[in-house]
């Protein structure tokens, strides 16, 4: 093995340029060489020959969104090996520590939306390698082809004294293997033909920072009831070619990915298999339009994810402007949830007194390790079939409505004027003036109540419904009063005068004509 000293440009952050990639920061470092022409036909050519280079230096805080370190990789690489550490000191209470991401672009670029992406882990992995035949979770499989690659710095968040980190590249030399062709799972399972079915869209394994097997998952989603997944990874597609063998006539698996930006999250759902979504931007950048038209573009849905976590980066800046459906619901009801909901509504209200178009809801688990609950909540939807174009249609649309659990079925419609009739996401096209009566009937839903929200708010509470979880809860309004009904089923309160965490509650139904 030949090893280079630590190279000294690197130990303040030595400069090679700041730029702009098209949208957010970037500063480049100096390139790390490996051999020279004359090395390359000598014995650090032999296969299975191994040559490494370590790169210190120390990041400042106001670092941009993305350091590149630029590696010059020779003809014959067969693998390309890369490994960090960084130090965490402590810092005072309410003060960010350091955190800082990985991944890696090839010799095609860091271009931003461009085809050099190779692969992510964030901050979910210490070490990582790419190979023809190989690769770690996270990454994709492929020729260690000769050019500049770019090692991927992301400092998440950096402590007052700086981030100092360290990174090790290894170059094994050989004959490159061969690249399976990857094979996607089916767009279709076997379905009830016109039905409701269940699934959760938002699902995190080894391929990003979960800690689920793609196997785990998929079990994990039969024993919830649910019909049909999103794979999700962060940043990355690298999970796409891995799913097939998990799919079935009783799982439909889509294929999609969390894009996680530095001012919120957004899930490209349902999306053509293997498209990347680039996501090196901020909403000053004013790029998220082009990228969002891109999952459209691919048949994906756009779907910004938990709007109003507290987490760094994870609230959403972007507006709901090019959103198709908002994640309202994430994982375990929290008061977060709580203000997404609060949100969501006034965008109903909003769009009813403006007559524009309304951004339905969904919800999904967020789950990442146990004891994350797989289907805890899930998205029930009225679809043509168990397919990626009626599941997404019915999503699109507003057809659904949101349960904590497969325990948990609602029926909910309105009608009036002459036998009419509408359900979850429809329009019941009647006068203004014309009674109408809301029916919603509730299982498994034992203790729970029942509130009737309208653009005026909560105008109905029912008493709590029976042990047996099985109840039916009717209200009659007329258009003029309430331009749209929903159905919110809510446990028993856990904080005086505040309202219980949700146990399910659906999108809504519109009442009067256009």
């Amino acid at each position: 093995m030949c090893e280079d000293a630590v190279h000294p440009a690197h130990k303040a952050l030595n400069r090679r340029g700041l730029f702009v990639t098209g949208a957010a920061a970037a500063l480049t470092l100096n390139s790390v060489s490996f051999a020279s022409g004359a090395e390359r036909r000598g014995p650090a050519r032999k296969p299975g020959s191994k040559e490494t280079r370590t790169v210190r230096g120390t990041l400042p805080v106001g670092s941009p969104d993305f350091v590149y370190l630029p590696v010059e990789v020779p003809d014959g690489v067969a693998e390309l090996r890369v490994s960090y550490t960084y130090q965490k000191p402590p810092v005072p209470a309410g003060t960010q520590g350091n955190a800082l991401d990985i991944g890696v672009f090839d010799e095609r670029g860091t271009e931003l939306g461009g085809k050099g992406f190779r692969g992510w882990s964030g901050g979910a992995r210490t070490e990582f390698f790419l190979r023809a035949d190989d690769a770690t979770p996270g990454y994709l499989p492929g020729r260690i082809r000769a050019g500049t690659w770019n090692i991927a710095l992301g400092p998440y968040t950096v402590a007052p004294e700086g981030l100092p980190y360290e990174v090790t590249i290894t170059l094994t030399y050989g004959a490159p293997g061969t690249t399976p062709r990857p094979v996607y799972p089916p767009e279709r399972a076997k379905g009830r033909g016109r039905a409701w079915y269940r699934g959760d869209c938002h699902l995190h394994s080894v391929y990003s920072d979960g800690r689920r097997t793609l196997a785990e998952i998929a079990a994990l989603a039969r024993a919830a009831g649910l019909d049909f997944i999103n794979s999700s990874e962060h940043n990355t597609h690298s999970a796409h070619a891995h799913w097939a063998e998990h799919a079935g006539d009783d799982l439909l698996i889509m294929l999609g990915e969390e894009v996680t930006t530095r001012n919120g999250h957004v899930l490209s759902l349902g999306a053509d298999p293997g498209t990347f979504i680039d996501w090196r931007y901020r909403a000053r950048d004013n790029r998220f339009g082009r990228y969002a038209r891109k999952i459209r573009d691919a048949g994906g849905l756009v779907v910004p994810a938990h709007p109003h976590a507290t987490c760094v980066g994870c609230n959403w800046k972007f507006g709901f402007g090019e959103a198709d459906v908002v994640e309202v619901w994430n994982g375990t009801y929290t008061p977060d949830d709580e203000v997404s909901l609060a949100d969501w509504d006034s965008m109903l209200v909003a769009s009813v007194r403006g007559g524009r178009p309304w951004l339905p809801a969904m919800g999904n688990s967020d789950a990442h390790r146990d004891p994350d609950r797989v289907g805890g909540p899930q998205t029930v939807v009225l679809a043509d079939d168990l397919t990626r174009e009626a599941i997404q249609e019915g999503l699109r649309r507003g057809r659904s409505y949101i349960a904590e659990s497969s325990s948990v079925e609602l029926t909910f419609s309105a009608a009036g004027g002459r036998g009419r009739h509408a359900g979850i996401g429809e329009r019941l096209a009647v006068d203004r003036d014309t009674p109408v009566t809301v029916r919603l009937d509730v299982k498994g839903a034992p203790g729970r109540t029942v509130r009737i929200v309208t653009d005026q708010g909560v105008l109905h509470t029912s008493a709590a419904l029976p042990e047996s979880g099985t109840g039916t809860v009717e209200w009659r309004t007329t258009p003029s009063y309430a331009a749209y009904v929903r159905a919110e089923i809510r446990h028993t309160p856990t904080t005086p005068g505040l309202p219980g965490p949700l146990c399910a509650f659906t999108n809504p139904i519109f009442l009067g004509r256009h």
